[in-house]
């Protein structure tokens, strides 16, 4: 099993700035897809932007040009850079392991808050 412990979440004013880091230890295949999601009070859980092991990436549209997603393939972690928050970008972010071989496992971390004031 992968475990994911993601860490980074707070409280920001509108416009500022928040780094958010995910750690994955245990049974990890080097070829996944690594992302991160997001939910806000009385929504369904979105994907805001995921990244293979090679490096390809993609992004919410609602997210694109103000976040960065980034992996360290050697160190089994992941970032995501937040910039110009916006309140609706507040909610539990979390942090998703999807392996692409062997048994295809999923894991999702604790999740971590974003609260973004206006």
């Amino acid at each position: 099993q992968v475990q994911l412990v993601e860490s980074g979440g707070g409280l920001v004013q509108a416009g500022g700035s928040l780094r958010l880091s995910c750690v994955a230890s245990g049974s990890i295949f080097s070829r996944n897809v690594m992302a991160w999601y997001r939910q806000a009070p009385g929504k369904q859980r979105e994907l805001v932007a995921d990244i293979i092991f090679d490096g390809t990436t993609n992004y919410a549209d609602s997210v694109k040009g103000r976040f960065t997603i980034s992996r360290d393939n050697a160190k089994n972690t992941v970032a995501l850079q937040m910039s110009s928050l916006k309140p609706e970008d507040t909610g539990v972010y979390y942090c998703n392991y999807r392996g692409l071989t062997g048994s295809r496992e999923v894991s999702w971390g604790q999740g971590t808050q974003v609260t973004v004031s206006s």
